[in-house]
């Protein structure tokens, strides 16, 4: 079984900073893509930012130039640094990870809980 955990979350002021981790745990033979996606009430659940093992990036457009992605692979992290926060980046977000828990086992998205971002005006 493949867990995430993330922390980070929490009330911040527009216009701050906030930086979000999510560390994969478990049974884990290798980690493929991780990334970040939230959601933000009465809407549906939208891609922030991804990277790959090799780390290249690929981010939503209304985080480009503020959001940075980032991972440790000896760790199994993943980290969203989140600057210039805006009243719409509020949202619940939530990691993945696309991984194997064995060399020729299928690729599996395992998803993290969610953590709560609060952005005050």
């Amino acid at each position: 079984q493949v867990v995430l955990v993330e922390s980070g979350g929490g009330l911040v002021q527009a216009g701050k900073s906030l930086t979000l981790s999510c560390a994969a745990s478990g049974s884990i033979f290798r980690i493929n893509d991780m990334g970040w996606y939230r959601q933000r009430p009465g809407k549906q659940r939208e891609l922030v930012a991804r990277i790959t093992s090799g780390g290249s990036t690929n981010y939503a457009d209304s985080v480009k130039g503020r959001f940075t992605i980032s991972r440790d692979n000896a760790k199994n992290t993943v980290y969203l640094q989140m600057n210039i926060l805006k009243p719409e980046d509020a949202a619940v977000y939530y990691c993945y990870a696309d991984g194997r828990i064995l060399y020729n086992s299928d690729v599996v998205r395992h998803w993290g809980k969610g953590t709560l971002v609060t952005v005050a005006d």
